[in-house]
């Protein structure tokens, strides 16, 4: 195996441990502030105004982190009960549309989640007292954007194996 190939290894290596890492975190976090919420409001009568926002917030981080943890290895849900049975170059031909699809699919999502966040910051919008709400909600653009960048990747790969001599995986 050459340098370059060890090296991009252990890149990929560093950023699936990255966005795991991430996730724990956020899961943890949601944890954490949810059952402190409880315990605070059933035995002090208090809690934290912005709680049960930032726990708002941070189920819709950790959706979209936990998505963009699935297209890495191309598991998301999905119903490709054809690519099961399909021979070679047809289920690559099936995996080719679909890929393309949940990328194209995922690129208009993004767009308009960058049309959302933008107008949220166009008007000024805050969340958690007064941070703005354009920062928080930046996650869905981003997380549907890289989607739609690893989904592309698919496609290529899938266009390229098509055109490898031999029995395509």
């Amino acid at each position: 195996m050459s340098r370059l190939s060890l090296w991009l290894n252990g890149l990929e290596r560093a950023g699936k441990w990255g966005e795991d890492a991430v996730l724990v975190l956020m899961l943890v976090t949601m944890i954490a502030l949810a059952a402190g919420q409880i315990l605070l409001r059933n035995f002090m009568d208090v809690g934290f105004i912005w709680g049960d926002e930032m726990l708002r917030m941070l189920v819709l981080w950790l959706a979209v982190a936990g998505a963009l943890a699935a297209s890495r290895e191309d598991k998301h849900i999905s119903i490709d009960v054809l690519t099961r049975y399909l021979p070679g170059m047809m289920k690559t031909t099936a995996k080719l549309v679909i890929h393309a699809f949940t990328a194209v699919v995922c690129a208009v999502v993004a767009w308009h989640s960058f049309q959302f966040v933008q107008t949220s910051h166009e008007f000024g919008d805050v969340l958690l007292g007064n941070v703005p709400a354009w920062a928080l909600q930046s996650v869905l653009p981003v997380g549907f954007g890289l989607i739609a960048w690893r989904y592309a990747l698919f496609t290529l790969k899938d266009i390229a194996s098509l055109f490898r001599s031999g029995d395509p995986a």
